[in-house]
């Protein structure tokens, strides 16, 4: 069979069945509900799974492959997934489907170029990178939960325009040349408390859309 299938990628396979799994509920059952909860434990997944990798002593090419699976996921869940709930929630109209697809392709553009910059980075040192060129995809994990069931509480005519605001400034943190610094395991656990606390907020006010 083609493909690697060693313990190193299955977070990265969970979290991208996650990712088509919110997909085709948010769009065929019209659940949001569902999709934000996809959407973070997709970011979950991806959080641990590339420390996972690194348990294992990996070939050149396991390493690629783990490069451009793990990118090819990162589009289905931060990237498809946020803007199939967007559509669920309202933005339907011409100028609102503008915006979806701008965001998908900011996330395409900034994964496609990651990709690239890791392999010369790889080449040229060794270890783990330290920081990020503008806002790394994987934070629409924690971004678009909290908008989904904070926004609400206000008003729930609000959600579809905070949610597309949202859409455009993340859109554009992508592409951005501003650094991010990479979590520490401390950063890390906090992301994990801070998923969680979105979680238990949408599980207890229930919101509906």
């Amino acid at each position: 069979m083609l493909g690697f299938y060693n313990y190193t990628v299955v977070l990265t396979y969970i979290g991208a069945a996650s990712g088509v799994y919110g997909i085709m509920s948010t769009l065929t059952r019209q659940s949001p509900r569902i999709g934000i909860i996809c959407l973070m434990l997709s970011g979950l997944c991806d959080m641990f799974d590339g420390a996972v990798a690194k348990t294992r002593k990996r070939t050149d090419d396991e390493k690629r492959f783990g490069i451009q699976i793990d990118s090819l996921a990162d589009l289905i869940c931060f990237g498809v997934l946020p803007a199939c709930i967007g559509y669920a929630i309202g933005l339907r109209r011409p100028w609102h489907q503008w915006i979806l697809v701008g965001y998908a392709l900011a996330a395409l553009i900034r994964l496609a170029y990651f990709n690239v910059m890791e392999e010369n980075r790889q080449k040229r040192e060794d270890g783990r990178r330290t920081q990020y060129d503008g806002l790394p995809v994987t934070c629409s994990a924690l971004i678009f939960p909290f908008i989904y069931v904070l926004i609400p509480q206000f008003g729930l005519a609000y959600l579809p325009t905070a949610y597309g605001l949202t859409m455009v400034m993340t859109a554009f943190a992508f592409l951005a040349t501003f650094k991010v610094k990479k979590f520490s395991l401390k950063g890390n656990i906090l992301l994990v408390f801070l998923v969680a606390l979105a979680a238990i907020l949408l599980l207890a006010r229930n919101v509906v859309i």
